[in-house]
């Protein structure tokens, strides 16, 4: 096993200074090697020493013009700090260079999503599904997104496949309760607020959702 990947392993288990010394091994002995330094940002994006990591990940870039994972990282960074243009811009950037993973499309969409870009989320989130078709997390915002957007048919059917992923995943239940009132079945929102309400008894917004349905039926009773 080569250095970077007992890096990553150390790192990907919390053993970070073992990992900073494997990384400034590699750069030691292969200074002009962009990886190197694109693992040591990395590693200090997570110790989150962001001035340090952008210093390693632009370094990697003067090194090495196509390296796609070095703008990946510094889109993370930026993310991170919630400087939401900058990383829109790397990850397009990483996009441009080659980069086909699930995660750049992801975080690329939330990013989107963060500036209320909700339809030009889309594309990159439905994109980001189809990579990694088993991440019911994934596949969540992207029907958020198609709420947001408005496009609440799609987007229902959408939570409905989360929900078949993962049948506990408390605010999918809670965004089919929402489409439901919208919908005007107030008893299939009922049913979806207390589904939430039983996976997550905290879960506030459904909680709301609940009291306020509770509320009408009250009201039209009289």
């Amino acid at each position: 096993m080569d250095k970077n990947t007992q890096g990553i392993i150390y790192m990907q288990e919390g053993k970070f200074e073992e990992a900073a010394t494997l990384f400034n091994e590699v750069i030691e002995q292969n200074p002009i090697d962009a990886v190197g330094y694109i693992n040591f940002g990395n590693l200090l994006m997570h110790m989150k020493d962001f001035e340090h990591a952008e210093r390693f990940f632009n370094r990697a870039i003067e090194l090495d013009g196509n390296a796609a994972t070095a703008y990946y990282g510094l889109g993370n960074l930026y993310f991170e700090q919630s400087l939401y243009q900058p990383a829109q811009q790397n990850f397009q950037k990483a996009m441009e260079l080659g980069l086909e993973e699930s995660d750049v499309y992801y975080m690329l969409g939330i990013t989107l999503q963060n500036q209320e870009q909700f339809k030009l989320s889309l594309p990159y989130l439905l994109r980001a599904a189809e990579l990694a078709p088993g991440d019911d997390e994934v596949l969540f915002l992207y029907g958020l997104s198609l709420a947001q957007a408005n496009h609440l048919k799609d987007a229902k059917s959408t939570f409905e496949n989360v929900i078949g992923m993962n049948p506990e995943h408390s605010d999918a239940h809670y965004n089919l309760g929402i489409i439901s009132i919208y919908d005007e079945n107030i008893d299939e929102a009922l049913a979806h607020f207390n589904e939430a309400l039983r996976i997550q008894p905290e879960h506030i917004l459904a909680a709301n959702g609940k009291k306020n349905i509770q509320a009408l039926l009250k009201e039209n009773d009289r």
